[in-house]
């Protein structure tokens, strides 16, 4: 596309829809990523006297830097998206001049931010019943790679050698539809995810699901920490705090540690 084109064209246009098609997750609660992130700081040079000190120096910096951030976007009269790399930069300031000799603080900074996001990254999620669309790609495919499996609850697994899979879809119709009927309802999902994003604000999604998730546990307190909500509505773990701040000074819930409880149905209803 030229400078200045009045009518820019492109090739592809990729519609990034998170947790749709490929269900990457982030649970940025899970020990793995602190243990990661604790792994990467003390290889960079910062020290820290355990995981649980290092994560809540982390906390605080991020709480310091959100009022920090919140309160230039007021003055910029924006809501710009937060910025985590300052938070990672001030947990690195405890490093060594040989340490920042090795490498700068920027680019700790972000090493250090790519070891967390790996840390809490998981590529699948699966529920009983449910088929991984890769690993039945891989089968197909011939492809190759490598993957590692944490158990959550108790789990039964059946590892079924990928030939034996490969041949049972060439001699059976119903193994290869099953297949790709998975695959089918992957891209159904998508379409859902984009109707919900294009024609209905964060406002009214995260509404409708404070109230169907109560109306599916019997309880008017959802227990689900900020980032677990953004999963499930496609949305930033930002915008989904900053949405359920306004919903508690409206007084339609009240916040807890890891928990929501909603006070007042009949608005949240007009919401949505």
């Amino acid at each position: 596309m030229g400078i200045g084109a009045r009518n820019p064209r492109y090739e592809v246009v990729f519609f990034d829809l998170y947790g749709t098609l490929i269900d990457i997750r982030t649970d940025e609660q899970s020990e793995a990523a602190w243990q990661a992130l604790y792994d990467c700081v003390t290889e960079l040079g910062a020290q820290y006297e355990s995981v649980d000190v290092m994560r809540d120096q982390f906390e605080k910096l991020e709480a310091r830097e959100m009022v920090h951030q919140a309160d230039r976007a007021i003055v910029r009269n924006g809501w710009d998206e937060f910025d985590i790399l300052p938070v990672y930069r001030s947990l690195l300031m405890n490093r060594s001049e040989e340490a920042e000799k090795k490498l700068a603080l920027p680019q700790a900074a972000l090493k250090a931010a790519w070891a967390f996001r790996q840390g809490s990254t998981s590529l699948f999620r699966l529920y009983p019943g449910e088929l991984c669309v890769l690993s039945a790609s891989c089968v197909i495919s011939q492809i190759t790679f490598d993957t590692q499996m944490t158990a959550q609850q108790e789990t039964e697994v059946l590892i079924i050698p990928a030939g034996l899979v490969a041949a049972l879809t060439e001699q059976n119709l119903s193994v290869r539809c099953f297949l790709y009927e998975l695959a089918t309802q992957r891209f159904s999902d998508v379409m859902w995810a984009m109707q919900q994003i294009l024609f209905k604000g964060l406002d009214r999604r995260l509404a409708e699901f404070l109230l169907s998730e109560a109306a599916r546990t019997g309880s008017d307190t959802i227990r689900m920490t900020h980032e677990q909500l953004a999963q499930h509505i496609s949305s930033a773990r930002e915008a989904v705090a900053r949405m359920l701040k306004s919903f508690s000074e409206d007084g339609l819930v009240e916040l807890k540690r890891g928990a929501i409880t909603l006070r007042d149905t009949d608005r949240l209803n007009h919401l949505n």
